[in-house]
């Protein structure tokens, strides 16, 4: 009997003792969950019954340099969500059926979400308000007044569709910068989200009589860019013209900059794509085959057409470079008087280190010349001399002084560095290459960018494309300083250079680029693309007015297989003519020669926009100028066909005979 007493009591002490081992863990844990982890689980329990749902901001509008042309617009569209747990079991399948036929939906995919047990599912993203008007007056019919939001979204348009898309870029679904402008400019462009919170339950039923929290979303800010959009469209209609013209297998590209601040007022590359549909075929031939495409080949040709060439493709500029060669020369006092006669002779090759460079008019060679006509005739020998007694050093010291041995550091994504010998490797046989523009490779931008140091007076400026950024909220304007990289030559040695490149244009090479009335300069140039390729690089650099330079125009030609061959006086320079014929009027250029202007009757461009095709005709011819449909097809009714587009716009001022482009 005691025995079993004493068990029991020996039972009971381990029993309390047990009981007290684990009243002491319990104590922990909670301790621990408490005091540890609290603030997390916390901030678990908070967002497990709230229910947040995203406001997008409007991305900040892209504007021309006039800050009147939207380049990149962001509209409102909405989206709707659904909470699963707030829809009644009889209301799910009608929901589900609603929700598929209205926004062309999978029916079972969204009977699936509509049935999911979650908080939120996503039903319809960057929807036009008229669909979701008639999804608001159906849930009326219905009586359904919980479990479907339809929320307030943003959607990207570019109203010029191709215009300038290499340097726009484009958004993806998230609204999130993916090239160009778009991805340089994001975290300015983006803005800021905002919310609409709800408190809920495990299945996304509302708790508590708080409602909605809304946190309103801060748009992003604009960007006012040194794009023209009347140059821009200029330049890429003779951009397009000239490479199915002269049938440039590679495409081609475009620059014009202001040498006086580094403002880039256009920037095209050939072929474009439509920045409203980035992700689609661009050119006819493309279209036909797209969908036998396989998705690796779809996005090698996508790359290829988003891609600046002339930022990110590297080439031999050949000929256009004898302008670094001159300055340099002149700058050193190699030569003084640059319309000395005699001071070189053209033989029709020079010998360098055992090596024979031929002049590319070796069979006639030049003969006799001063520096001017050297320029003039593009003669090889003559600055392949000048590179000679310039040395290696120094020649390396004015690639740098000129900026061409390191990025520009233009503000768009992806620019290439040059590719040049080392200094230590370089020997004579280099040397003398460099010196007339071949067997090293540097971009349409890097040579834009030199070219305007001489245009300017002799200041490095270091190009730009956006010129202010404008806060969404307080609508404060910061404007983007120009920048400068120092003293390059000295402005007498800018002004004998221009002379001669006006000498290139009025009698040289680039005579094609002649425009009446204004005193133009330019150097032409041909180079071969890649070694043994049997292609061609054809170029023509002017610059306009040579008297107080205010535009600079490179023109790059890849491949150019047409009948017109591919010297870059025969191909590239009248393009040159066409631009300048166009831009310098526009931006209000004095003319040069009274006597020359005076032969050439100017008239403003009409305002055709909203007339038919056959009254826009009959308007233009009667002023001397022609118009030219960019969109024509076979099926086209001139007397009901009403015209959208014009480029020169209404008010330009251009000479007779020219031809005025039009959309419908």
């Amino acid at each position: 009997m005691i025995t079993m007493k004493l068990s029991n009591k020996k039972k009971m002490r381990n029993t309390l003792f047990i009981t007290f081992i684990i009243l002491i863990g319990l104590m922990g844990k909670i301790a621990y969950i408490q005091l540890i982890q609290g603030g997390e689980l916390s901030t678990l329990a908070y967002q497990q019954q709230t229910l947040d749902r995203s406001i997008n901001p409007k991305r900040g509008t892209i504007w021309d340099s006039t800050g009147k042309n939207a380049l990149a617009v962001s509209s409102t569209v909405e989206t709707v969500t659904v909470n699963p747990g707030n829809i009644s079991e009889e209301n799910k399948e009608k929901v589900a059926k609603k929700l598929s036929e209205l926004f062309e939906l999978d029916y079972e995919t969204t009977l699936k979400k509509v049935t999911k047990r979650s908080s939120i599912e996503t039903i319809a993203k960057k929807v036009d308000k008229e669909k979701t008007d008639d999804l608001r007056k159906w849930l009326e019919e219905n009586n359904i007044k919980e479990g479907i939001n339809i929320d307030e979204d943003t959607k990207r348009y570019y109203p010029y569709n191709n215009l300038a898309s290499q340097i726009i870029g484009f958004c993806g679904s998230d609204n999130q910068g993916l090239d160009g402008l778009e991805a340089k400019y994001d975290s300015e462009l983006k803005g800021k989200q905002g919310a609409i919170q709800r408190h809920t339950d495990a299945k996304g039923g509302e708790i508590g009589d708080e409602g909605e929290n809304y946190v309103s979303a801060v748009d992003g800010n604009d960007l006012v860019l040194t794009i023209d959009l009347t140059i821009q469209s200029i330049v890429e209609k003779y951009l397009e013209e000239a490479c199915i013209d002269n049938e440039c297998t590679d495409g081609g590209n475009i620059i014009v900059m202001n040498p006086q601040n580094g403002d880039i007022l256009a920037m095209a590359t050939y072929p474009s794509y439509n920045l409203n549909s980035p992700f689609e075929a661009y050119t006819e031939d493309l279209k036909g085959i797209w969908d036998t495409l396989q998705q690796s080949d779809k996005t090698k040709n996508l790359q290829a057409v988003w891609r600046n060439r002339a930022i990110t493709d590297t080439y031999e500029p050949g000929s256009v470079f004898k302008l670094i060669t001159a300055s340099a020369a002149l700058e050193e006092g190699l030569v003084t008087d640059i319309d000395k006669e005699g001071q070189f002779s053209c033989t029709g090759g020079i010998e360098v280190a055992g090596v024979r460079i031929k002049c590319w008019r070796y069979y006639r060679p030049h003969g006799a010349e001063s520096l001017r006509l050297a320029l003039m005739n593009s003669c090889n020998p003559v600055f392949i001399g000048l590179g000679q007694q310039l040395g290696v050093t120094k020649y390396y010291e004015y690639l740098e002084k000129f900026k061409l041995l390191q990025r520009t550091g233009i503000d768009l994504p992806g620019e290439a560095g040059s590719i040049f010998l080392a200094k230590e490797k370089a020997g004579p046989v280099e040397l003398a290459t460099i010196s007339f523009g071949q067997r090293f490779e540097i971009t349409p931008i890097q040579l834009v960018t030199a070219v305007s140091a001489i245009a300017n007076g002799g200041t490095s400026v270091q190009p730009r494309v956006v010129k202010q950024i404008i806060n969404s909220e307080t609508k404060e304007v910061t404007d983007i300083p120009i920048k400068t990289n120092g003293t390059v030559i000295s402005k007498e040695t800018s002004e004998k250079v221009l002379s001669m490149m006006e000498s290139v244009v009025s009698e040289g090479t680039g005579k094609n680029a002649k425009v009446t009335g204004y005193r133009i300069g330019g150097k032409t140039g041909t180079s071969e693309d890649g070694v043994n390729t049997n292609k061609y690089v054809t170029s023509f650099l002017g610059v306009a007015p040579i008297d107080n330079p205010q535009v600079v125009v490179l023109i790059t030609l890849y491949n150019p297989t047409g009948e017109g061959g591919h010297q870059g006086g025969g191909v590239a320079a009248p393009v040159g003519g066409q631009i300048f014929s166009e831009i310098l009027p526009y931006l209000e250029v004095q003319q040069g020669n009274q006597d020359e202007i005076e032969q050439v009757e100017q008239v403003e461009t009409p305002d055709i926009i909203g007339k038919s095709i056959s009254e826009a005709e009959k308007i233009l011819k009667e002023v001397g100028l022609e118009l030219v449909i960019q969109n024509e097809n076979e099926e086209i009714d001139k007397d009901s066909s009403i015209i959208e587009t014009q480029t020169p716009q209404a008010g330009i001022v251009i000479n007779t005979g020219n031809k005025v482009y039009v959309e419908y």
